[in-house]
């Protein structure tokens, strides 16, 4: 590597972006350690470089750009921008405006040039939450500081790389790319290293040799063979070395094809399990969306019941449920088993019962918390908080519904009582904020206090974890989320990856209480007794958010959003969204992805469809209804008729 020299008479201009923050400290990637600056492809007496340069440099050589990017690609940030979301709600309670400029004494040192011959590999890191960073290395083993492109603007610079030299995912180490030229002969000589082929594979890379205008139809063996191996490289080769079409990819491409930014936006991409980088892929195709309508609510709750007051099909209640709701007049009833207060297969005399020594065992619990003394609370540090924590939340949990209104209404004091109960029930976890949204429709379709708490718990069942102060389980769902969108669209999660939005952290509400702040009261009541259901496979939740981060795609992708105007986007959408269309959409999603025949291992892990050969006869989820959904749903994907519902 030299020194830039910015006034050589032989100089073109191949691409340019700004706002690419050179890091001189990868353990401390923090402000201090940042140089603005810009990134440049140039060529120089022909010879194509890759360059960046602190932002005090900018204009001392500014030739006419060949090949010119979209205007207002840099993305000027909003210095008035209000994040439209209460700040004790987000994962991130404030973002800060990166500043333009750095003063960093002798920040000229750390400008660079790397010929592109001389680059080994990119490899894609993460150094700090939200924030990705790429490192280059030449190919004497030396890497250059992490660069982070804050504007976004790494596919674009891929694109305009793939020029030159063709990136490659290495086999071993899914975040490291590896840099190989152009040149066929070269071409020729790795894939004989790599003995891909048999004695005539090189006569087949060297037919790439030939300008593609001249592989002509009489040429029928190797054109045949080409054919072949471009549409179907697994049965064409030994079937070993899935990334070689990336080789044929780059090489059969014209060299002089000039880069455009737009059509590179265009371009399929297929990241691995870690978001934060984007190379030009394929991706898996998943085909055309199946259209699904509601049904009608279940109504008639007696009909479902025996002599002996049992539910007689539990899986078809499951099923109705799922497809069309219940009607508001029988949801009472029907949560309790939802949500485990009573057992599908208990009678009516046992549901007595229940409610007998359920009724005891709330009121034992009740008494704990009501007779502590004042004395005693003040020496109480973790109940005293719990109890400020429920107050505070209590007052403004869903004051606009009639059941909560008012100062004195006795709704709040159910739901100040029932989440008191709830922490003497269970200590460990206590009181975190949001419970009360989780119980304030419960509390309002029951109207019932100890009934409540009890399907108050069953909710928790599922969601406790959310709480937990280690935050696994939000890691986990916000990672899976980010699994499922890749498949489902690929370029969308690029598009938010490259404005450092690909940890899908705005997705945290959501997921947290299951979307209750993003729809309206007697909407989540609908969504919620779906969900319930568990219906038609593992963590639906996450399908509802593909469908409205789907629903959003031309709103995010078609505007100059960055990683504030994403955030204040997607807060923006409460109150907004349509459920009925959200619902259909993610059961569409569903339905697309399993009749997907090459669906990935990970996705079809996230979604419960994929089951080792080991523990197949002892999983747990072989429930009939679990059955007939895929059994239907795969038949409609392969037959594609529009699902229809009882």
């Amino acid at each position: 590597m030299e020194q830039m020299e910015q006034n050589s008479e032989d100089f073109k201009l191949i691409f340019e972006k700004d706002g690419v923050n050179l890091h001189t400290n990868a353990k401390r990637s923090n402000q201090d350690t940042a140089i603005p600056g810009f990134i440049r492809i140039v060529e120089r007496a022909g010879i194509p470089a890759l360059e960046w340069s602190p932002l005090e440099d900018k204009g001392r050589c500014a030739p006419a750009v060949l090949y010119s990017k979209k205007d207002g690609e840099g993305g000027e940030e909003d210095t008035n921008f209000d994040p439209g979301y209460e700040p004790d709600w987000a994962v991130i309670s404030n973002v800060k405006k990166e500043r333009e400029q750095v003063l960093v004494k002798d920040s000229g040192q750390w400008a660079f040039s790397l010929p592109l011959s001389e680059l080994h590999s990119i490899r894609r890191t993460r150094f700090s939450l939200g924030r990705n960073f790429l490192v280059l290395t030449s190919r004497g083993g030396h890497p250059l500081p992490p660069l982070h492109f804050h504007r976004g603007g790494t596919r674009e610079l891929l694109g305009a790389l793939q020029r030159y030299i063709v990136l490659d995912q290495s086999p071993v180490d899914g975040r490291l790319y590896l840099a190989y030229p152009h040149d066929s002969g070269a071409l020729s000589q790795s894939f004989d290293k790599l003995q891909l082929f048999d004695d005539g594979g090189a006569d087949l890379v060297s037919q790439l040799k030939r300008p593609l205008c001249l592989l002509r139809a009489s040429d029928t063996a190797q054109w045949e063979e080409l054919q072949r191996f471009i549409h179907d490289p697994y049965a064409t080769t030994f079937g070993g070395f899935s990334k070689v079409t990336n080789f044929f990819r780059a090489a059969i491409r014209p060299p002089d094809a000039p880069f455009n930014a737009r059509s590179a936006q265009n371009l399929p991409f297929q990241p691995d399990d870690e978001p934060g980088f984007e190379l030009i892929t394929c991706g898996v195709a998943l085909g055309p969306k199946p259209e699904v309508t509601r049904g009608t609510p279940l109504d008639k709750w007696e009909e479902f019941l025996d002599a002996e007051g049992r539910v007689k099909n539990p899986d078809r209640v499951r099923e109705l449920v799922f497809r069309g709701g219940i009607k508001p007049s029988q949801r009472k009833e029907v949560w309790k088993f939802l949500l485990g207060f009573y057992p599908w297969s208990s009678t009516a005399q046992e549901r007595q019962d229940i409610i007998r020594v359920k009724t005891d065992e709330y009121f034992r619990m009740k008494v704990q918390w009501k007779s502590v003394s004042e004395e005693q609370e003040m020496r109480n540090s973790l109940l005293r908080g719990y109890r400020n924590l429920i107050e505070r939340d209590v007052n403004r949990t869903d004051r606009h519904n009639t059941f909560f209104s008012g100062n004195d209404n006795p709704g709040l004091t159910l739901l100040h009582d029932v989440l008191m109960t709830y922490c003497m029930y269970n200590f460990d976890l206590g009181y975190v904020q949001g419970m009360s949204d989780l119980l304030a429709p419960i509390l309002f379709v029951t109207q019932n206090e100890v009934e409540s708490f009890w399907c108050l718990t069953g909710f928790m069942e599922l969601l406790h974890q959310n709480f937990e102060e280690s935050q696994e389980a939000m890691k986990q769902q916000l990672n899976q989320l980010s699994i499922l969108l890749k498949a489902l669209d690929p370029e969308l999660f690029d598009f938010l990856d490259s404005q450092d939005s690909g940890s899908l952290c705005f997705c945290f509400r959501w997921l947290l209480i299951w979307f209750k702040r993003e729809f309206s009261f007697e909407d989540i009541l609908i969504l919620w007794e779906a969900l319930w259901t568990r219906l038609p496979c593992e963590n639906f939740h996450l399908l509802i958010a593909c469908s409205i981060l789907e629903s959003q795609r031309g709103e995010l992708i078609g505007s100059d959003h960055d990683f504030n105007t994403i955030l204040k986007h997607i807060n923006e959408l409460t109150m907004k969204l349509d459920l009925l269309e959200i619902i259909q959409r993610a059961e569409g999603i569903y339905l697309q992805m399993i009749q997907c025949k090459e669906l990935p291992q990970t996705v079809q892990q996230v979604l419960g469809l994929y089951v080792s050969s080991s523990s197949e006869d002892d999983s747990p989820d072989n429930s009939e209804t679990q059955r007939l959904l895929l059994s239907q749903s795969q038949a409609g994907a392969t037959a594609a008729p529009v699902p229809t519902y009882p």
